[in-house]
């Protein structure tokens, strides 16, 4: 029997090739691409493929939350490539993110052969499980053999799967490549490479007949009943409807989609803060969908309530950070609420003053913050928050920085209903917001801003390398304190000597954001007050605003507006 010699490059070309033809089959429209040697046979199969549309990104933490925020606004994992060594590392913080947020990502690290390991090799570090357990699947099929391959087409299918499933999130496939790296399909393997497999849709839990009506007894059955919409993925529609039913307020925060629904309370962080409105407004069940807020005294005020909290989530993700859930629902989220309404139909609340009440309060905050942003003579950041979100265009997306961008925009943002809002709140870290951003304009060809604090720029700095050429309607409006403004509102700020909380906390840096821009061929400019903000954001991107904000003044500016908004 005669055996067929493959030459080794050709058999790596040709496993890429399959691999990619599995993923495109599966859905894979977008791809960032780090350049690198060692992951040249992946990047030529990638780019030899019209149906994926390819970025460049000089620095994998650009890279990886790029294609995170592909993800975020999709829902589809799009796949971040690397080459070998350290370059690798980089991924990580995106990798986290998506773990912790169920976002689906697919990361693929190339490698050096075995015979390169453990030897001094040049860029070789340990790449396996290199992510530890923020993977939903990781492997390493080892360098391409022709005598696997028949397993070559399912890897990509099961990575697909993987990142895709019940709880989406990321996948990592370390593949190892031996030079010479430039090799051509070859068309015998290729066909021996196996047919294509129709894509599956990923099933969506449903919760059974007998707990939907247990659970419906106990919505129903209470008067005094809040919704806490997070970022869940529930049409809002649906959210509205049980809203009604019940005849219970619904505490938004913007990425819930939320914000226009009649029963929407946005300024539940300034009415809580009074303690007489919190008392008389205790709860005794609360119904939260998906993530928590980000306001800390509403969170504390839920914590408190001893009221009966349901958590309905789409993914089997826990989020009880307090220890309050007494019922955890893992189902589709829209079937779960409609069925629900129908439940409880004509047995609500809705004639009580409860929900009144809480409207009665959101309508006279959001008139308060109206006429306390419009006596401001120069911008601030509760200000910049509330000019921003009403400026932007209808169909715009908005990312926002963790930190006080997130938390500005929750509590002084308005309604943000024409808006789509995204913030990497599974870890709360405040890398890769400008590169989250412009996968999130890329995957949706839609004008996107980008809010977010001085020292989250200088930390994605990278990100603005080569932005100028890339053609993505990408507006970023950075609030410029000169360090770190959350650190302000913390006890240190008060219980340390000036200088040491400027040494830790304070960390002031110098830089010149608008001539950082200008380096990367960026427009830039400085804006100080409402009208100039509002019109420096109608210009498309990519392009940089500068917002000056001071610290002190800032935490000052907080209480003022919360003051503004007190219940009466």
């Amino acid at each position: 029997m005669t055996h067929t010699v493959h030459h080794p490059a050709d058999v790596q070309a040709t496993f890429c090739a399959v691999l990619v033809d599995a993923l495109v089959t599966r859905g894979l429209r977008h791809a960032v691409i780090s350049p690198g040697s060692r992951s040249t046979p992946m990047a030529l199969a990638l780019t030899q493929r019209p149906e994926v549309g390819v970025q460049v990104a000089h620095d994998e933490r650009t890279a990886a939350f790029l294609a995170l925020g592909v993800g975020v606004a999709t829902g589809r994992p799009a796949l971040a490539l690397c080459t070998s060594g350290t370059a690798t590392l980089h991924f990580h913080a995106a990798v986290v993110e998506a773990h912790l947020s169920s976002v689906p990502l697919i990361v693929i690290t190339a490698d050096r052969p075995p015979e390169l390991r453990d030897v001094g090799a040049a860029q070789t570090i340990d790449q396996q499980r290199l992510f530890g357990t923020a993977l939903r699947w990781f492997h390493d099929p080892g360098v391409a053999d022709p005598a696997a391959v028949s397993s070559w087409r399912s890897l990509g299918e099961r990575v697909v799967a993987a990142a895709t499933g019940a709880r989406p999130g990321p996948v990592q496939v370390n593949l190892p490549f031996r030079e010479p790296l430039v090799g051509a399909v070859d068309p015998t393997l290729y066909q021996r490479a196996g047919g294509r497999t129709p894509a599956t849709a990923r099933s969506r839990p449903v919760v059974g007949d007998a707990e939907l009506s247990e659970l419906a007894e106990v919505l129903a059955g209470e008067v005094r009943g809040i919704i806490v919409a997070g970022r869940s993925g529930a049409a809002p529609d649906a959210v509205g409807a049980l809203a009604s039913a019940l005849g219970w307020p619904v505490l938004v925060e913007p990425r819930s989609g939320c914000g226009g629904l009649a029963s929407a309370i946005r300024a539940f962080d300034a009415l809580l803060r009074e303690q007489a409105f919190a008392v008389d407004h205790t709860p005794r069940v609360v119904l939260r969908l998906g993530d928590p807020l980000a306001s800390k005294v509403t969170n504390q005020w839920l914590a408190a309530s001893d009221a009966t909290q349901i958590h309905l989530s789409a993914v089997p993700a826990v989020s009880d950070p307090d220890h309050r859930i007494a019922r955890r629902v893992v189902a589709d989220m829209d079937d779960t609420l409609r069925r629900w309404t129908a439940l409880v139909a004509g047995r609500g609340a809705s004639a009580t003053p409860w929900l009144s009440r809480w409207l009665h309060a959101e309508r006279h905050a959001q008139a308060a913050f109206d006429v306390w942003c419009a006596e401001q003579t120069t911008l601030n950041e509760p200000a910049t928050a509330r000019v921003l979100m009403a400026a932007l265009p209808s169909g715009s997306n908005v990312v926002v920085a963790s930190s006080m961008p997130v938390r500005d925009v929750e509590w002084f943002g308005g309604t943000c209903a024409h808006v789509t809002v995204h913030s990497n709140r599974g870890a709360n870290g405040i890398d890769g917001v400008v590169a989250t951003a412009l996968g999130v304009a890329w995957a949706t060809a839609a004008p996107t801003a980008v809010l977010l604090g001085d020292v989250a720029l200088l930390h994605d700095s990278s990100s603005l390398t080569a932005l100028a050429r890339r053609r993505l309607d990408v507006r970023i409006v950075v609030v410029d304190n000169d360090g770190g403004g959350i650190f302000s509102f913390l006890p240190q700020a008060t219980t340390l000597a000036e200088d040491r909380f400027e040494l830790l906390f304070g960390t002031p840096h110098g830089t010149d954001l608008v001539r950082l821009a200008e380096a990367h061929g960026l427009p830039a400019r400085t804006v100080t007050t409402a009208d100039e903000l509002a019109t420096a954001v109608a210009v498309p991107g990519p392009l940089l605003i500068r917002v000056p904000s001071d610290r002190a003044a800032n935490v000052a500016a907080h209480d003022q507006a919360n003051q503004a908004a007190r219940p009466r």
